[in-house]
């Protein structure tokens, strides 16, 4: 197969980033098994924001994981870019997150004795081509706190520097396991803001995974799992702004 380095070649506009087919993962917990995905198919398009919408125990989270090489399915295939991580190896897949992934969580996991610019820093030395950490903080709105620690920082702010640090490498692909889960309302939609500004100044594909209904109208297209199925998806027809959001 061919390598996941700095050389793969750019997909055409709306070639599938993902093709998910087949895919089940099963956990062994001690005697019992935990079905986590039973028979997953799904395309995902350059560019696309998709939501992935479910309650918790969906497996939302179980998906997001395969997509971005963190976990391998135990049957069925997942493509990206026509190269199959189900058969690639734990080189192939450290090198596949590294240039092409960023990861967005529900905690910030930032060094604390690390600046907002030092943090995003920290990637930008690992990338091929990346953004200077200023610009990718000046994205998410953070442009005046470049130097400050994150404990000088609200949680909605060290929020964008987790989402600075994962997008200044420029990832072809922006995985989000419920970035706004540990914030109120207001402060939830800034962080959505910086998401969606990322998608479409950066042309990021990019997958929000959330519980949160309201979310979901700020998507491209909404992916609704329930007992590791996907029980249906549906496309907007107006894409909302964060700001016109409410949960």
């Amino acid at each position: 197969m061919t390598p996941y380095g700095p050389g793969a070649a750019a997909p055409a506009d709306r070639y599938v980033v993902f093709h998910v087919h087949g895919v089940a993962k099963i956990y062994q917990m001690g005697e019992v098994q935990v079905r986590a995905l039973r028979g997953v198919d799904l395309d995902i398009y350059r560019g696309e924001l998709v939501t992935l919408l479910g309650a918790s125990g969906s497996g939302k989270s179980t998906l997001l994981n395969i997509l971005g090489g963190l976990d391998t399915p135990t049957a069925g295939q997942v493509l990206y870019r026509e190269q199959d991580l189900t058969r690639a190896t734990d080189r192939e897949l450290t090198a596949y997150r590294r240039y092409h992934v960023g990861f967005v969580f529900q905690f910030y996991n930032l060094i604390p004795s690390l600046t907002a610019r030092e943090n995003v820093a920290i990637v930008t030395e690992i990338a091929r081509a990346p953004m200077a950490p200023e610009d990718a903080l000046r994205l998410v709105g953070l442009g005046d706190r470049l130097d400050h620690f994150p404990a000088q920082l609200s949680g909605g702010e060290q929020q964008r520097v987790a989402i600075a640090r994962a997008i200044a490498k420029r990832p072809d692909v922006l995985l989000c396991d419920e970035p706004t889960g540990a914030l109120d309302s207001k402060t939830g939609i800034v962080v959505l803001e910086a998401l969606q500004r990322a998608n479409e100044d950066l042309e990021t594909t990019t997958a929000v995974i959330t519980h949160n209904a309201g979310i979901a109208a700020m998507a491209d297209r909404v992916i609704h799992l329930m007992d590791g199925r996907i029980t249906a998806t549906r496309a907007n027809e107006r894409k909302v702004n964060p700001r016109e959001l409410s949960w």
